[in-house]
Parts: C-alpha cells; structure tokens; sequence
C-alpha cells in the first residue's frame, strides 16, 4: 500500500502554488523580481539551486532528524512537552514536514485538534513524496517576513544574489530567521535578536564542521543586507515584456527565472545619454525617445529603452516605443537600393534624375523642395532624395519593397495597392524591432534572422533566411558609411552606416545604423501621435544617435566589427563621374564604383558629345578642317538642363546643328503631361485647358503635339502648351520630337457641370 502511494501518478506538492519571477541581466545583475498573484514574493528555487550551506544549516537548526522520522519526531515532542509543562524556554517540537503540512494546509497547530491534523497531514506527505520533495517544497514556502517567502525571494531581497550563491555567513542568517521572523527579520541592518539566533547556531555548526572554525572573524561580521524598498527596477520595459511573455520550460510551464540578454552598462549608457539630450531640447517640445541595441552576430538585444522615462504620465512614459508600430520615414530607402543592386538596376555611381516626375498619379517631392538634377545612387541614398527612391523603386521586379518586407518579418501591411510607390517614402509602418532586424540583415551578408531577449533559449547564430546577397548588402553599408556627420562635416570614423528618417507631418524622427557589431535604432517624437517640426531625423535623432554611437565607443563597450572577407563576385571598376556608365574617350573625370559581376548594368557612355568650331568664324560644324577644334559637350535632358539652370549651374547646351544620325543619341522624349492612368475632369461652366508637356534629350530641340493625328501644337522639350478638349471621352496624345522619335499615351477626359 505504502509502495503504491509513493510511486501512483500525483502532482507536485506545490503545483498550484503561485510564484514570482526574477528577470536578470546578462551579467547575473537583477534586473525585477515580480510579486506572485497573491501578493507575495515567492521564487521557485529547485533543491540543487540552493546553497549546500544553507540547507545543511536549516536541517541543523530545524530538524536534525528530518532523514530518518516519518513525518515527526517522538523525542522532540516529548522535549517539547516537558519544556512547556516546566516553564522552561517554549521549544519547538514540529519536523520540517509538519511545518510544511501547517502552511500547505492552513491548519491551526495551536490547539490539540490541531495538532492531530498536523500530524496526520506530515505522515500523509511522508506517505506520498520523497525527503527531497518535501524538503524542497519546504525551502520554498518558509516564511522571511512580510510577504516574503522562500529561499530564493529571501536570498534576492536580502543579500541580491540567488540562493545557489550564498556565503556561509548568509546560511546561516537565513536558516534562523524563520522561527522567529518578527523578532530577527532583516530590514536593512543586523538587530540583537537576528545576531544572538546567528551565534547559537554557528555553535552547533562548528561541533559538525570544526574545520571552519577559520570563518569565525567572518561570521562575526555585520550582515550586509538590504530590503524590499530598493529591490532593483532595471530596464522596466524589457522586463515588463518577459514578465508578461516569459519563456517556457521543457513541460511547458513559464520559467521562474528570466535570463535577459541586456547588458546592464550599455542598459545605463542609453538611458543617460536620451536624459541629457532631452534636457537641450526642452525648447523645441521634444520630451520622448526610444532606442534599441542589436548585436548583430548574435541578435540578442543588448540595451532597450522604451521611453525617456517609464514613470512620466505626461509622456505616457509606461508605452513601449521599441515595440509599437510607426511611419518609418526614409529608413527603408537601403533596402530599394539593396534590391535595385541585387536586380541589376544600379551600381553606387549609376546617374539617377532628381528632377519633377510624375509616377501616374503619385507626384512626390523632395524634403527640401528643391531637385538636384543628375545624381549617383549613393548621393541620391545619404542625401535622402525622395524622387530618385521612387524611381529606382518603379524599376523593381520580384521581390519589390513590398514582398521584401513581408518576407522579413513585418507584420500587419496592407495590400500592395493600399501604399503604392508611397512605401518607400515611409508610407507603412513598422516597429523599432522589424527595422533593427533590417539593418541586421545588412550586417550578416543580407542573411535576416529574428531578435531575442533571451539568453540560452534560442540559437540565432545559425544560419538565417537570406534575402538579399552578400554583394548587395556589402555595398549598400558600404554606401551608408559615406553619410556625413551633421557634426564634423565628414564621414565617421570609425565608420558607421546610418540612414535618418521623417515621418508625415514631423509626427516621428528616425535614425538607422550599424556600427562595429551593433545595430542601433534610434527614435523620438510622442506616443499620442501629435506633430512637431522640430521632429526631422537629420536633426532631431541623427545627433542623439551618433551621441549613443560614441558614448558607447568612449567607454570601451563597442567590441569592434566581425573580420568578414570582401564578397566573391564584388569588383572595382572605372567609370565616367558625369555619367555613371564605362567611360568612352570623351570622358576626362572618372572614378571608381562597386560592380556584381553578371549583375551591375554595363553601358557604354554617350553623354559626351564632340563638336568642331572653327577658329576664326566661331561657328559650330559637324566634321573637322584644317581650322576646327574640337569642343566636347554633356548632352543632358532638357528637364535635367532645366534644373541645373534653375539651380545657378547652367551647363553649356549642344549647338542647335543638324549632323544627321548618330550612334549616340540617348532616346526620345517623354510625356511628362498628362499623367498616365489619370482621369481628367473639366467643369462645363468654366473649362480649364489641359497642360501637355514633354522631356527630351538634349539634342531634340522642337517636339510637335498631336490629340487624335491632329496637330495641336509645337514647343520646346520642357515647354507646356495648353489644349482644350471638345468633348468627353479617351483621346490618344502623341508627342514627336525634330529627330522622328515620338511617345504616346492615353488621356481620359471627364465633363462635370
């Protein structure tokens, strides 16, 4: 019967039992210990997690016999008895089983009925589980003062260690304070009643283990301990998150201990650096900031802070920024490059045009308002150029920015045609942790792999799901490392990858990066959403995180890059600077670029144009004689020649000659107006004439309009001319430029009274 209650199916003796949790960490520092949901601080400690000393010190002073009784202990009753009945000092008689039945059972031992339902309960234990599961359960209910019970509370809110670490000193402070803990309850300093419990049983301990009569002056040492009031309130978000989500064990039941992956010094470094930034801009009203730190080989989170701070109501400082979803900005502008490169788009000094364009119905503009003409893809990247993104981004095939996010991890878009060409200005929105992962992706050779918080629950160091390839993420850092520090005027150095980014209406200021091993994001604006202008990445989060970047770097907490290899199919090659394109012999200034081979895009240079002029006339021909010299001329678009002129740098424009066909011409024009895919609308009370205007290479120099093969009109590349539709309904406009080449589209036209 005895063999069939020992060993029949039952649960553990304290498996309703309500626990707190400890979060730690990655140094072993104590970061919370939470309350259990009936108030108490109770830590579920195993019996191999708690120190030898501390248990061999509870049996001694408990109940020296707890190996051998049934569940009591006839001698010590009987002692019990006798002490109480002589008026001698009230002894104990109750075993560690019965206390543990008392408190299981709630049962009032004070009374003789009681005492017969205590009993009764210990033999009933006794029966049912081992001497290490009672003793076990026992360690993990004994009361510390308070609400304080158990060993593991006990020893965290005491001495801030766990309990497999304490000292013999510590042993034996906790192994008396639960008879009596009123009277020997630590509370900040050792009292006369906790110091003479102490001393009784260092006595009993010596007769045991006379061999440590050399810890005597340690014993008699003053307790340094501490109290519930200042248990540590460490990186409060992170904590809140792995308390309300924390891991689980094999079994599947949550885990009492959390081991976080935060570095407690990078912890602190952040908090204090977004503190003193926040005070300098008081006056601009920005008052909240979030940040996250990514280490990029492991992708365990080494530092995250939520809010400036998490006890201001008036920032709703409790919301976790890391987590929430936000308008990006301008930080995914990398990945349209990465893709762009990967495609076979681009190269780093392929020419792109900033100049007005029209993507259908999606017109956007630049930050500043301004166009720079010409400009290479890694300008048109640091310098955050919103037409040359959406350019690139028209150009994609599969995967688009789109599909690229989905495939990373980012949760919650809405359809491809909710956001449009948009999404690469910021117009989706994203958490502080998908673009930590982005830029990671950057770091590990285009590889993505998800973030932790936790330590020695999952293995990120693997391989990851590869997005894009190591050239193209190589160059793409390679790019960003050349953003200039609004600081010093000049690139980092150390170098350090980073992008900026600003939300609509200066709702969110951004700033993205990678450094030696470390990915850190940085953001600030406020959770209830209102605007700010003073809220634009490049002046608002670039100087906080460059602040972060250094302080960081300053006090040695920066490891340094991993060595990786320059990437297989990677080259350097020539190319012509005005260009982009492999230099011809007309092209004088050359540089250097990045180049996938059987990717990058290998085109021949003509934008450099050869004209012979006569000496002593000045007139321009198209062959030489024995008085010509060459003149070598850019052949740029008219809308680019428009914007240079615009912008105070004319350049010199391709005489108006006619030297028939070449085999540089650099293609037709293009229907700037009307929109392609747009519907027109024109009120019959007051009609509007509609705008046709067109962009041409440099050597076109008249365009002639036609609406339905009729010719309506004749204007210059650039030029507008203005035509009015007779009736509603589709029409087919047709430009021609002087060389034959032409452009069509469809243009749809709408009468409303």
């Amino acid at each position: 019967m005895l063999l069939v209650l020992r060993f029949s199916p039952k649960a553990p003796i304290l498996d309703a039992q309500p626990w707190s949790r400890a979060v730690y960490a990655s140094g072993g520092e104590l970061l919370r210990l939470s309350l259990a949901t009936d108030e108490q601080y109770r830590l579920w400690t195993p019996l191999d997690r708690l120190s030898k000393s501390y248990v061999e010190a509870v049996l001694l002073y408990e109940d020296k016999g707890f190996y051998w009784h049934p569940g009591i202990n006839p001698y010590a009753m009987i002692r019990s008895i006798y002490a109480t009945a002589f008026g001698q000092r009230r002894q104990g008689g109750s075993t560690i089983t019965m206390q543990l039945a008392r408190r299981l059972y709630h049962i009032e031992s004070r009374t003789v009925p009681g005492k017969f339902q205590q009993i009764v309960a210990a033999c009933w234990l006794e029966m049912r589980y081992s001497k290490a599961d009672i003793l076990e359960a026992y360690l993990n209910l004994t009361p510390f003062g308070g609400n304080i019970e158990g060993a593991g509370a006990a020893s965290l809110i005491y001495f801030r260690k766990t309990a497999a670490l304490l000292s013999l000193p510590e042993s034996i402070a906790l192994a008396v304070i639960p008879q009596n803990p009123q009277q020997r309850l630590v509370t900040g300093a050792e009292n006369d009643g906790l110091r003479k419990a102490r001393v009784r049983l260092w006595q009993n301990w010596l007769k045991r283990h006379p061999a440590d009569g050399n810890l005597v002056a340690d014993q008699q040492l003053a307790l340094q301990v501490s109290s519930r009031k200042n248990l540590p309130f460490e990186a409060p978000h992170t904590a809140d998150m792995l308390l309300r989500n924390p891991p689980s064990q094999a079994n599947g039941k949550p885990v009492s201990e959390i081991h976080s992956t935060l570095n407690l010094r990078l912890q602190h470094l952040l908090e204090r650096v977004i503190a003193e930034y926040l005070r300098t801009k008081l006056d601009s009203g920005i008052t909240n900031a979030s940040a996250l730190l990514l280490d990029t080989h492991t992708m365990q989170v080494q530092a995250m802070v939520g809010s400036a701070s998490y006890f201001n109501e008036a920032i709703a400082g409790q919301v976790n920024g890391v987590t929430a979803k936000r308008s990006p900005g301008s930080t995914l502008k990398p990945f349209i490059y990465a893709l762009a490169l990967d495609q076979g788009v681009l190269h780093p000094m392929t020419i792109l045009k900033d100049a007005p364009t029209a993507f259908g119905a999606f017109s956007p503009e630049n930050f500043d308002g301004r166009f720079a003409g010409p400009i290479t893809a890694q300008d048109a990247l640091i310098r955050s150029r919103n037409i040359p993104a959406v350019s690139v981004a028209a150009k994609l095939g599969k995967p688009d920015l789109y599909d690229f996010l989905k495939m990373a991890g980012v949760s919650k878009l809405q359809s491809p045609e909710h956001y449009g060409l948009a999404l690469v200005l910021g117009g989706g929105e994203v958490s502080m942790e998908e673009l930590a992962q982005l830029y990671a992706l950057l770091a590990n050779g285009g590889e993505w792999r998800p973030l932790t918080y936790t330590s020695g629950l999952t293995g990120n160091e693997g391989g990851g799901i590869r997005l894009l390839s190591e050239e193209s993420a190589f160059i793409t850092l390679d790019m960003l490392r050349q953003n200039i520090r609004p600081d010093t005027l000049a690139p980092a150095r150390p170098p350090v990858a980073w992008k900026t980014g600003t939300s609509w209406s200066f709702r969110d200021a951004w700033t993205a990066g990678v450094f030696g091993r470390y990915v850190l994001v940085v953001w600030l604006g406020n959770f209830d959403g209102h605007n700010n202008p003073a809220l634009v990445g490049i002046e608002a989060a670039a100087p906080l995180f460059l602040r972060m970047v250094d302080a960081i770097r300053a006090e040695h907490l920066d490891p340094g890059e991993i060595a990786r290899k320059q990437p297989p199919a990677l080259r350097k090659v020539e190319v012509c600077a005005a260009s982009g394109d492999l230099p011809d012999e007309l092209c004088s200034v050359r540089t250097s670029t990045w180049f996938i081979a059987g990717k990058s895009p290998i085109n021949r240079s003509k934008l450099h144009r050869i004209v012979w002029v006569d000496r002593h006339t000045g007139k321009f021909s198209c062959a030489p004689s024995a008085h010509a010299e060459p003149k070598v001329f850019e052949s740029w678009p008219s809308d680019i020649q428009h914007v240079f002129t615009e912008a105070g740098l004319p350049r010199r424009a391709l005489p108006d000659i006619e030297c028939g066909n070449t085999d540089q011409e650099s293609g037709g024009p293009k229907i700037a107006s009307p929109l392609r895919g747009v519907s027109y609308t024109v009120r019959v009370s007051r009609p509007e004439p509609l705008m046709l205007r067109a962009e041409a290479p440099g050597d076109v120099k008249a365009l002639f309009w036609f609406v339905d093969n009729e010719m309506v009109g004749k204007s210059r590349p650039g030029e507008t001319i203005l035509w009015k539709p007779a009736s509603p309904r589709t029409f087919l406009v047709r430009v021609v430029a002087d060389s034959g080449s032409a452009d069509s589209r469809e243009l749809s036209v709408e009468f409303v009274p």
